[in-house]
């Protein structure tokens, strides 16, 4: 696995981490504790070293179970967590004891008394505007709770006001064949101002590894079944934004420009480590199969520049007009 550094004077990171938004039990079926480290074992065995997770991904289960494991290995994984969706904090609610209660119950859960990386978690608009919020997240690092600050965002507008910020040290972002807006204007300002790129749903919630058909059924708690308009949250977030049935359909067409020797999975996840800006991709896994295939799409070799160019095309002319919600 290699190695990229996340942003300026940031800690150095696998170019491959791993979401973790699915073990804490929130969507799909539940992975159990067994499985779930089998899955982080595999991770740190393939030379993960960075997870992602959240305050409320499973109610602190995910936190939980990646503490737990972290109390069981000599691996050094740096962990990245978030603030900001609750719901006694989301969407009008933002204070800073709200951040300093949230940031505290992490550390418990995650049994470590710095946090690597505290993300904003896809917060609203006008509260990164007021730009308070970041003033406590200097105050918290100040005081030896997070090394590092960051904010996962929405849409490109959001990651330019966080962009303004002092101190931040990365942005989380859509970003995959099927959602390039960013390529034009958010990843260079960013790479100019020394600020990481981490990179989730790179494989638009499942729908670029090409096991899906129009009679693939998901299950009433997975949010490809309850978010696929966005009843829930931000469309973006599921199918990158398309329509599932478009997105099938464009899929068909893509598999076209996919060379003979690469699975869709490997075009698509190499595609954005091609990207200099790109710190690391946070796919998650339900599986260490998947995590095996993932991982490995660190040592292939880069797209040609024709494929990069045929794949920017192909979403100018066939796709961008489909993307749906904020972006």
């Amino acid at each position: 696995m290699k190695k990229r550094n996340l942003g300026k004077n940031g800690f150095e990171i696998s170019e491959v981490g791993l979401g973790c938004w699915q073990i804490g039990g929130d969507w799909g079926n539940e992975i159990n504790k067994e499985k779930t480290f089998e899955i982080l074992n595999e991770a740190v065995n393939n030379g993960v070293t960075f997870f992602d997770t959240a305050d409320v991904y499973g109610n602190g289960r995910s936190e939980e179970l990646i503490g737990e494991f972290l109390n069981n290995t000599h691996a050094k994984i740096k962990i990245a967590t978030k603030f900001g969706r609750s719901s006694n904090i989301f969407p009008d609610n933002y204070t800073e004891q709200a951040l300093r209660n949230s940031v505290d119950a992490s550390r418990k859960r995650l049994n470590i008394d710095c946090i690597d990386l505290l993300q904003l978690h896809c917060i609203p608009t006008e509260v990164l505007k007021k730009g308070e919020i970041f003033n406590w997240l200097r105050t918290l690092k100040k005081e030896g709770k997070i090394t590092h600050f960051g904010a996962s965002v929405e849409s490109v507008t959001q990651g330019l006001l966080c962009l303004e910020q002092e101190g931040l040290q990365s942005l989380q972002v859509i970003y995959n064949i099927f959602r390039q807006k960013l390529t034009q204007e958010l990843l260079p300002q960013a790479y100019t101002k020394g600020v990481g790129i981490i990179v989730r749903l790179p494989l638009a919630s499942g729908l670029l590894t090409g096991k899906f058909s129009e009679k693939t059924q998901f299950s009433k708690n997975d949010h490809r079944n309850f978010n696929r308009d966005g009843e829930a949250f931000n469309v973006g977030e599921t199918f990158a934004g398309l329509p599932f049935d478009k997105g099938l359909k464009l899929l068909d067409e893509l598999k076209m420009l996919c060379p003979q020797n690469m699975t869709m999975v490997e075009m698509a996840l190499r595609w954005i480590l091609d990207h200099k800006e790109v710190s690391t991709i946070i796919p998650g896994a339900s599986s260490p199969a998947q995590i095996q295939g993932n991982s490995k799409t660190s040592n292939l070799p880069p797209l040609s520049e024709k494929l990069i160019t045929d794949l920017e095309e192909f979403y100018k002319k066939n796709i961008h007009s489909h993307i749906r919600g904020v972006y």
